[in-house]
Formats: structure tokens, C-alpha cells, sequence
């Protein structure tokens, strides 16, 4: 499926996020001089063949007081991680978890987590539970803490491609 010139200026003035505002489909179809509902009709199907992911909100977790945010790491057996990965996943303390390959000898990590807490013994104590969830298919893990905010911003497309 490709997407038309209309769908890459829905794309493009929905990148940074929608406008907060009651009507966000509204006020994107206005910048771009289309009806609210030709705007949500195409952004569904870009979302259902796969173009957009998903439509989310992004908190900032600092700004709601969890300012200890880690990411734990672990070593866990392969013919187990898609399993538990997804069960790590659905925890109510990550907001989101992936697999990703080793990096044989110095990380041996395939199961991440991201923690948020209030302080760094909240996600210990969090991290413990994860532990706990994995038993004795992880051989090991760590937690980096983050040490500063980055600027997170959606794709970019250029004007031509």
C-alpha cells in the first residue's frame, strides 16, 4: 500500500503529535484543507495497513513525578523470551518492552523493560518483581537509570520522499 500526497500531509502535521484541542481531527483537517472525517478515515487505514503504528499519548514522566526511570535488561533464555517477554510487557510498572539481539561477549541482554518510579528503590522493587516473573529462564540483568531528558519526536518525512 502507498500513501498520496494527501496522506503525506496528514503524516507530516500529525508528527509532532496532535494539537490539544477538543477536536484534533478538526483542527488537522483545517491546517490542510480537508473535512475531519476524511482525516480520520485516512489515518484508520494508514493505522490498519500498517503505515501509522499507532495513535498514542506520550507522557512526560517526569512532569508526573517519576523521575527515576530505568531500563532493566536481561539475559534470558531464547526458546523463553518471546513468552515472557510478553507477559513482562504486559506489567503494569513497563511502558514498553522489546527483544533485541546480543551483542556476544560484552552484552548479553535480549529482554528490555522500561521502569518509571519515583524514586530508584521504587524500581528496584519493581525490578525485583520482574525477576521474580522470569524465574529461572534469566541468567542475569542490569538497570541503566536515565541521566537526562531527550527530545523524542515522531518520523519525518521529506517534502519528496
Amino acid at each position: 500500500m502507498s500513501i498520496d500526497a494527501i496522506d503525506r500531509k496528514i503524516i507530516a502535521a500529525t508528527a509532532s503529535g496532535l494539537p490539544l484541542v477538543p477536536h484534533p481531527f478538526a483542527e488537522v483537517a483545517s491546517w490542510i484543507g480537508l473535512q475531519e472525517n476524511e482525516v480520520i478515515a485516512r489515518m484508520t487505514r494508514m493505522q490498519d495497513v500498517g503505515i501509522i503504528r499507532r495513535i498514542a499519548v506520550a507522557p512526560n514522566h517526569y512532569a508526573l513525578g517519576m523521575v527515576a526511570n530505568g531500563m532493566s535488561v536481561w539475559d534470558v533464555d531464547d526458546s523463553d523470551a518471546e513468552r515472557l517477554g510478553a507477559r513482562v510487557g504486559a506489567l503494569e510498572c513497563v511502558s514498553h518492552c522489546y527483544l533485541r539481539p546480543r551483542s556476544l561477549p560484552q552484552w548479553p541482554y535480549n529482554l528490555f523493560a522500561m521502569i518509571h518510579g519515583q524514586t530508584r528503590d521504587e524500581v528496584e522493587r519493581k525490578r525485583a518483581g520482574i525477576a521474580d516473573l522470569l524465574g529461572s529462564s534469566c541468567r542475569g540483568s542490569d538497570v541503566l537509570y536515565s541521566t537526562r531528558i531527550l527530545k523524542k519526536t515522531g518520523m519525518r518525512l521529506s517534502e519528496g520522499g
